[in-house]
């Protein structure tokens, strides 16, 4: 369990002593255990007790002329509560534990009380064994005992700890934001609460303390943070968890990208080399612009240890014979290429595999989409489906790519962010025929967003990313370059694949607030109508400030290498947004429903289908 506890003096009748902490200094003295049976061994006519606090496990021996003793330890369930006394004693040589702290010592009993008879577990907590999410989720108060996932909550404290304890050696004020709050037009869907006070009018949980941190900065604290609980009416995922969770909520004033990059860079060192056996692969972070990163990548959440990138090979197509590369040379088309060194001799099988999830990556974009064409470079030669239409190309090709036999390169051609997010997608696909090293760490910042894109559906520009970030160029950029070229001061942080955090240097002047929404199709009233209270803060003095907010969840994932962020959370929902343990969320009663003004109407069956 944990491994360190405080060094205070223990003086009551429960307690000594810890389990975990006990060792050959404490041998002959008489000590008091408190805990949890985690095992008991019957040996020849010796009880052993395996007893377990959260610091660890201390082994209990029980002797046959303790009568009255032996016939209580003989009754004992498993997981009862126990508090005991005994004398430290040394192990036997050929019987030390050396996986345990305590594993030279062991405490023979003159006494044992028990405090709560345990009935028989839903599951066991002393061995692993496969186990249902939904009964681990509905009994989470036994899953807890459990040794890895209650090592994880302790982890969890003591990062949440050391966060503060850097962030306030930075100067960093710790502010606690509003929990019941307005509802907001933008982002995830609200949690809404009914007010008694106020029939028919509601608060909301904050997404995230974003308002209310940049009126900080204008109320003059200069660096601002909180551990902050943000809740999202969206679906769960495994690195994200339905309705609520927790972030290290950033703000400061008077600074550029940069100052923020360093902070929080030197955050993470800090935790990574005091808190984890894990080790970064670059520092400072490496930084990749959006195009980039999309180009090499095919997503802005990459996974830098794959060692493959996308290349894009949309020059050597331009006079092509092969129009289905040629006519994908033109403005926002292009044609991806992606090489596995040595798998050029791979079964057909391997091949149809590539292609039909190619397939599956391509639905997303419509039905028109269709798989990978790829050559292989054989001792007899390429082979492959396109290679007779791509002979020209082949010797350029091969230059450009560095081919050697052996080798298989697989083609895309298409809209570039189209065609780009499959690649990445394949990217990831093909990351299996990879060691990846869970030891290390590949943080990046994805820089120079654009800050609008063209939506499709509604056939108008709109932002790309947040609305409140600061232009690149400002108000001259605004006014001169094309708004589909305008760059952000966004950011996101990234790591093994996993988005910890978007971030921004805000926009705090109204007037360039009022232009980018307005290219993005909003008038200057509706602006005041939404965000009014942001804007009249902005007016009466703001000072330039910018912040982010990692996810704490997804960080303690990363650093236990869990792969699901309920394995991080003391009490987690399960992914139908449930807490089975508590059975919320629950109906209430006519009498409350009236104290609010409100009224339940359900929906029909079909209409709950949809």
């Amino acid at each position: 369990m944990g491994n360190a506890e405080s060094s205070q003096t223990l003086n009551n009748r429960f307690r000594s002593d810890y389990c975990g902490l006990l060792n050959p200094a404490r041998e002959q003295s008489t000590v008091r255990l408190a805990g949890w049976v985690h095992r008991k061994r019957d040996h020849g006519g010796l009880i052993f007790i395996d007893l377990r606090d959260h610091t660890g496990i201390s082994q209990l021996v029980i002797q046959p002329e303790r009568h009255e003793l032996f016939a209580q330890a003989e009754h004992l369930h498993i997981e009862s509560v126990i508090c005991v006394e005994g004398v430290v004693v040394p192990r036997a040589e050929g019987a030390i534990n050396p996986k345990l702290a305590s594993g030279a010592i062991e405490v023979v009993l003159s006494s044992l009380t028990v405090e709560s008879h345990a009935q028989p577990l839903p599951f066991p907590v002393a061995d692993e064994v496969q186990t249902s999410e939904e009964l681990r989720l509905k009994y989470r108060f036994i899953d807890l005992r459990r040794e890895k996932i209650h090592e994880n909550i302790i982890f969890r404290s003591r990062i949440i700890a050391a966060m503060r304890h850097y962030l306030e050696a930075q100067n960093f004020i710790e502010i606690q934001t509003p929990i019941l709050t307005s509802s907001s037009p933008e982002g995830a869907r609200d949690f809404l609460v009914p007010s008694r006070l106020h029939p028919g009018k509601f608060y909301a949980l904050p997404q995230a303390p974003q308002q209310f941190k940049q009126l900080l900065m204008v109320s003059g604290f200069p660096r601002y943070f909180q551990i902050a609980p943000c809740f999202r009416d969206e679906d769960a995922r495994a690195d994200r968890s339905p309705g609520e969770f927790y972030q290290l909520d950033m703000e400061m004033a008077f600074i550029e990208q940069d100052d923020l990059f360093a902070i929080l860079e030197g955050m993470m060192q800090h935790l990574t080399t005091t808190m984890s056996h894990k080790r970064m692969t670059q520092f400072p972070f490496p930084r990749i612009s959006y195009k980039e990163v999309m180009n090499r990548f095919g997503t802005d959440k990459p996974d830098l240890r794959i060692p493959i990138e996308i290349q894009d090979v949309t020059d050597l197509f331009k006079d092509s014979d092969f129009k289905v590369f040629s006519n994908n040379t033109i403005q926002d088309f292009c044609v991806k290429a992606l090489v596995l060194k040595g798998r050029g001799n791979e079964s057909r099988l391997f091949y149809d595999k590539a292609d039909k999830r190619a397939l599956e990556l391509s639905a997303q974009f419509g039905p028109a989409y269709n798989g990978l064409a790829y050559i292989q470079f054989r001792e007899e030669g390429p082979k492959g489906p396109i290679v007779k239409y791509v002979l020209n190309e082949l010797p350029d090709l091969k230059a450009k790519l560095d081919l050697e036999t052996g080798d298989v390169v697989f083609f895309r051609a298409g809209q570039w962010a189209e065609t780009c997010k499959i690649m990445g997608g394949m990217r990831n696909y093909f990351a299996d025929l990879f060691t990846l090293d869970n030891d290390e760490l590949s943080f990046c910042w994805i820089v120079d967003f654009p800050m609008f894109e063209y939506n499709e559906d509604a056939k108008k520009i709109d932002f790309s990313h947040n609305p409140f970030s600061m232009p690149q160029g400002e108000m001259e950029a605004l006014e001169t370059v094309p708004s589909l070229d305008i760059l952000a001061y966004q950011y996101d942080i990234v790591c093994n694949g996993i988005e910890l955090s978007s971030g921004a240097i805000r926009n705090h002047k109204p007037e360039i607030m009022y232009k980018a929404f307005g290219i993005a199709g909003y008038s200057r009233e509706e602006v005041d109508t939404r965000f009014g209270h942001m804007i009249e803060a902005f007016k009466l003095g703001a000072p330039p400030h910018g912040g982010i907010a990692p996810g704490v969840d997804r960080l303690v994932m990363i650093l236990r290498d869990e792969q699901n962020i309920r394995e991080v959370i003391a009490f987690p929902m399960n992914q139908q947004a449930q807490d089975l343990m508590m059975s919320a969320p629950s109906e209430v009663t006519l009498t409350q429903l009236r104290e609010l003004h409100l009224k339940v109407e359900l929906p029909k069956k079909d209409e709950g289908k949809k």
